[in-house]
Parts: structure tokens; C-alpha cells; sequence
């Protein structure tokens, strides 16, 4: 079985973005791991502001290449925010944000992504699982008051990954916060 997690709203940000809003040379602060190794929430938070209202988004470590706001689409349609679904790095035609930290605020014109839902595996995950990485899956999610199976589930493989399914939380509450997965392909 694959663990289920359910990713909430949150901001990765590069270094450029970061000494922005917190000022030059701000490091993050780990307030707790994440499963997968080396990436964790941070105690910062930065509000990001939408056409209709704002809200504060945790920001995770360690910072990116590009800044990126993941939401649900309930949290961007609630904020005013347009968000593609994509895999997470995948800007093209990302909705745009600003953001506002302590010390000062970015905007940006292609930032605001509904994170795909994926399988993180590694290669031994993949040749266990029997897929590849890109591959679109279907997946069966056991819970005791709404089993559900998600099709449209990318495999995302890389040896520097824990196996877990990630899920944002519109798709947590569907299945009422189901633990564990199984590809059903």
C-alpha cells in the first residue's frame, strides 16, 4: 500500500524572492520535516493576495529555482486567484500573485499552480509498482465512509523520493482523509 498525504497550501520560494520578503540573507527556519527527504515546512509564512481577498500560505524548504503557490481550487477561487492544474515546477500558464512578507513584496506574473496529483516512488518503487515515471495511473483509495479511485495520477520517480501519494486538500476531503492507496492502473 501507498501512504496517502494530503498536501496543503503553500509557497515555494528562490532565494531572490525570499531576501525580498525577509530580507537579504534570511534563511528559513525548519518548523518540521516533510516525508520526503530534505524538504520541510518552514515557521515563515507570507500572505499572498488574490483579486478578492488574502490569506497566509506556510513557505517550504529549501528554496527553489522558481517561486511557485500551490492552492486548492477552492483556496484560489476564494481568493480570486487563477490556478492551472500542473505538476508541481510547471508554470506554463500559471495564474499571477502577490506576495507580501515582512520586509517587502513580490508579484508575479506566473506563479499560482492546483498541484496534479501524484505518486512520489523510487526506482525500486517503479519496478515493484511496475510503472514509469510520467505515467498517468489510476489510483483506488480505501476510507471508511467514501472509497474513491483517482485517475489522472502522475508517477513522479527519482531515488531521492519516499514513496507517498500526494493529494491537495479539496481531494483530502473527498475521501474523507483516506490513508492508504493502491495503483489500479
Amino acid at each position: 500500500m501507498i501512504i496517502v498525504e494530503t498536501s496543503a497550501r503553500h509557497v515555494h520560494v528562490t532565494r531572490k524572492d525570499l531576501d525580498i520578503l525577509y530580507g537579504e540573507g534570511y534563511q528559513l527556519t525548519k518548523r518540521n520535516d516533510l516525508s520526503q527527504p530534505g524538504q520541510f515546512v518552514s515557521n515563515e509564512k507570507v500572505e499572498v493576495i488574490g483579486n478578492r481577498s488574502s490569506a497566509m500560505f506556510s513557505i517550504l524548504g529549501p528554496e527553489r529555482k522558481a517561486t511557485q503557490v500551490e492552492a486548492s481550487l477552492t483556496d484560489a477561487r476564494a481568493l480570486g486567484l487563477t490556478a492551472p492544474v500542473r505538476e508541481s515546477g510547471d508554470l506554463h500558464d500559471a495564474g499571477p500573485v502577490t506576495l507580501k512578507g515582512p520586509k517587502g513584496e513580490v508579484k508575479l506574473d506566473k506563479a499560482v499552480i492546483c498541484a496534479k496529483r501524484h505518486i512520489h516512488m523510487t526506482e525500486a518503487d517503479a519496478k515493484e509498482y511496475n510503472v514509469t515515471n510520467g505515467e498517468i495511473v489510476k489510483v483506488e483509495v480505501d476510507s471508511p465512509e467514501r472509497k474513491l479511485i483517482f485517475d489522472d495520477v502522475v508517477i513522479r520517480v527519482s531515488n531521492s523520493f519516499s514513496l507517498a501519494m500526494h493529494i491537495d486538500t479539496d481531494e483530502s476531503n473527498a475521501c474523507v482523509g483516506a490513508k492508504e492507496a493502491k495503483i489500479i492502473k
